[in-house]
């Protein structure tokens, strides 16, 4: 399973990338393995703003329907169009091409509540038993 070590997680399975005050979020390695073959990915509109914890977009596989949500709160500043058109990216690279959202981060004291590359590690783990 590929945990990069410079993002944060969600215990969703959300990721995001910080760089400065702005995020990049997306689905986990452990979530699309979990889900299988992903079909269909759902996006949110460029300015919407969501809260953390609040589902932001939906995806579907050929086993399931699950919501995304946001790590952290924030207003949506540009989506992943090609996704509509390539949601197996989802499956093949999750933590590159298939990135879902950037967004402002509302509150970065919200980044503290997130696990690190080795908690969620474990988290995923314990799961597994």
């Amino acid at each position: 399973m590929n945990i990069p070590k410079d993002l944060k997680y969600t215990k969703n399975d959300e990721w995001v990338r910080v760089s400065g005050g702005a995020g990049a979020a997306g689905l986990t390695d452990y979530a699309q393995e979990q889900l299988s073959d992903i079909v269909f990915v759902e996006l949110p509109s460029v300015g919407a703003s969501f809260k953390q914890g609040e589902s932001f977009a939906a995806v579907e596989s050929v086993k399931a329907a699950s919501d995304v949500y946001m790590p952290v709160g924030g207003e949506i500043t540009e989506i992943n169009d090609s996704l509509s058109e390539t949601p197996e990216a989802v499956n093949s690279d999750p933590y590159g091409k298939a990135w879902m959202v950037k967004f402002n981060i509302a509150n970065p004291a919200e980044l503290d509540s997130l696990m690190d590359a080795a908690a969620y590690e474990k988290y995923c783990a314990d799961r597994a038993h």
